[in-house]
């Protein structure tokens, strides 16, 4: 395909220039566009939807802009989640026709299965300040440390550690879990400035449970918060000093296992009459399902009434109690969410997704609920469960292929060899599969992460080079989806794994912080948070080749060109209006001007990322 030809491919996504509303209510009629170059001899475009499963083709009007023509069609909203795609025709000169379908993953010529049909969903959408917000997250123990800290004892769990101690994580090392460095709540709160100033205004914090482990997986109760945290005081602190800065602030919570040390874990394994061996999956010789075979983490049962209604139903469920006073968070991540109620031959995941939902939904007026999922969600997210997803096989791990040094050890979850390098084809067209089977509201809705807790950190990834982690901020911000900040990428932490990736923040070292990269952070936080093509605007690769990446953000108040180079590159042109310059992660960069109905985008001599605003002219 000729990448200098791409923006003039008929398109098709979920934006408000292409679909009327995105959250429409059963019954309604919802108007959805396509759009096509006024060169392409398109003859006629069909709207196919599935109405109760059965295909149904609806006509659509053509109207001509200029150099664009718009197809207008009406999609009746039948069921809950409608599925629709489009059916393109093309004369030939022998007086036969062409055919191709347009599909959420793009354009294809041959018959292919709905599973990357465009959608609607008629629920209601993620809450406009998770969309549009930029996610911070918080592992409690490495970040800050309170005065208050010092003055408590270590339990008899842990080994306590410096605050400027290496982190325990080769192989199966023992100390891994145990290694107690004393970051707190106050000590979140003490450096709310310090997230203010990375523009990030919801706060997400893993588990403040008490458990027997420095990362709290492996909750003992799911009713206080953990002393050594602070106690509930220090995260009602906590939560209501962030609430006064207008942020909000997500739970995580782990709805698929308790620890071993659970209280009601270890009531139901002490005696099997009692009530919460219901909990769990017990079986007769005392053995019990946990996850990933670790015996320590019991997997909870929630084919169980009496589980459900305990951990994720009503507002005295574990997930309601939280969401309201003195606590008051805003949402919920909830971990493993892929495996939550899934067993072999039981699958309630829907169910739980759903209760989940409407417990927040009961409490508050605009709750976010995330699960975690680190490959495959089709499915889990385009109903009234879950609103997204980290969103690791749709985003990281492509931007991992593009942009990984081949040196790097890094690795995505499970995979026995490093990520592979690809270029920037492979890439897009990566981009283009997962947008298509999660579906555009999915899409935009889950986060959009570098790194987290749970992976090696993106410093590491580029094999340390700073000018190629900054464009790797650059798509973090302006491709559809939330930005999520895992603590210290900012400042450029390295980490090869995870556990690596769980080092302290270098509060007493600021020299050694990357200044240039935090601005980065800081300016497109601040140009997402102003331009609201970067939150709500469609998406249209405009050029893509090995070491390029360009596309355009297009929404009815502005449209920008996004362009994104790993390496030096040539310089290209585009069929778009003059360009204001208005980010670059490199010094230079100018504005584009516009000749002969194109403009042409300079080469680079190195990894650079710009942003332009595009003229109507």
């Amino acid at each position: 395909m000729d990448p200098v030809s791409l923006l003039h491919l008929p398109h098709h996504d979920g934006s408000p220039l292409h679909v009327s509303d995105e959250a429409p209510a059963l019954g309604d009629t919802v108007v959805v566009r396509v759009r096509t170059s006024a060169q392409d001899p398109v003859d006629a475009i069909w709207l196919r939807t599935t109405y109760d499963a059965e295909p149904v083709f609806h006509p659509t009007t053509a109207t001509r802009e200029g150099d664009v023509v718009w197809w207008a069609g009406e999609l009746p909203v039948h069921n809950p989640v409608t599925h629709y795609r489009f059916l393109l025709v093309r004369a030939l000169a022998d007086g036969q026709s062409e055919q191709e379908w347009l599909t959420g993953a793009g354009l294809v010529a041959h018959d292919v299965p709905d599973s990357a049909d465009f959608r609607l969903a008629a629920y209601a959408a993620a809450p406009d300040w998770g969309r549009d917000g930029v996610v911070y997250q918080v592992f409690p123990d490495r970040f800050a440390r309170s005065s208050a800290a010092a003055g408590r004892p270590t339990p008899d769990w842990a080994l306590a550690a410096e605050w400027d101690e290496e982190v325990a994580f080769e192989g199966h090392d023992p100390r891994t879990p145990m290694q107690l460095f004393g970051g707190d709540l106050d000590g979140i709160t003490e450096h709310l400035d310090h997230i203010a100033e990375v523009g990030a205004d919801v706060v997400y914090t893993t588990p403040v449970f008490p458990g027997e482990s420095n990362h709290r997986y492996n909750a003992t109760t799911f009713t206080e918060v953990d002393p050594l945290l602070g106690g509930d005081e220090a995260y009602a602190r906590l939560s209501a000093a962030v609430h006064a800065r207008g942020w909000r602030i997500l739970g995580d919570l782990t709805t698929n296992h308790t620890g071993d040390t659970h209280e009601w874990f270890l009531a139901a394994a002490d005696d099997p009459a009692n009530p919460h061996r219901s909990f769990y999956y017990f079986d007769d010789d005392g053995s019990y399902a946990c996850w990933m075979g670790h015996g320590t983490l019991p997997k909870i049962n929630h084919a169980d009434r009496d589980v459900r209604h305990a951990m994720v139903e009503g507002p005295d469920s574990v997930v309601g109690r939280w969401l309201r006073p003195p606590y008051d968070v805003d949402g919920w991540r909830i971990d493993v969410a892929n495996m939550t109620g899934r067993l072999a031959d039981i699958d309630v995941a829907h169910e739980v997704a759903r209760a989940v939902r409407a417990t927040a939904a009961e409490l508050r007026a605009d709750p976010w609920v995330i699960g975690e999922h680190n490959h495959d969600a089709t499915g889990d997210v385009d109903g009234d469960g879950w609103h997204g997803t980290m969103n690791y096989s749709g985003f990281s791990w492509p931007v991992w292929s593009w942009l990984r040094d081949p040196g790097s050890p890094a690795r995505a979850f499970g995979r026995p060899v490093p990520v592979p390098r690809r270029d920037g084809t492979a890439v897009v067209d990566t981009f283009r599969a997962w947008q298509g089977t999660l579906g555009w509201r999915a899409t935009a809705s889950s986060w959009n992460i570098l790194g987290s807790h749970d992976s090696a950190r993106i410093r590491t990834v580029v094999g340390g080079d700073a000018a190629v982690h900054r464009v790797a901020v650059g798509l973090q911000f302006t491709l559809p989806g939330v930005p999520m900040i895992f603590a210290g990428d900012e400042i450029g932490l390295e980490g090869v794994n995870g556990e690596d990736s769980r080092r302290t923040m270098p509060w007493a070292r600021r020299e050694e912080w990357d200044r240039a990269t935090l601005t980065t952070y800081a300016d497109l936080a601040g140009l997402r948070r102003s331009h609201p093509a970067l939150r709500r605007g469609g998406l249209r690769w405009a050029h893509v080749d090995a070491d390029t990446i360009a596309y355009v953000r297009e929404h009815p108040e502005q449209s920008v060109l996004v362009v994104a180079r790993r390496a030096a590159a040539g310089a290209f042109d585009l069929p778009v209006g003059p360009a204001r310059h208005l980010f670059g992660s490199e010094m230079g960069g100018g504005d584009l001007a516009h000749a002969d109905g194109r403009v042409e985008v300079p080469a680079s001599d190195g990894p650079r990322f710009d942003v332009w605003e595009l003229s109507s002219e």
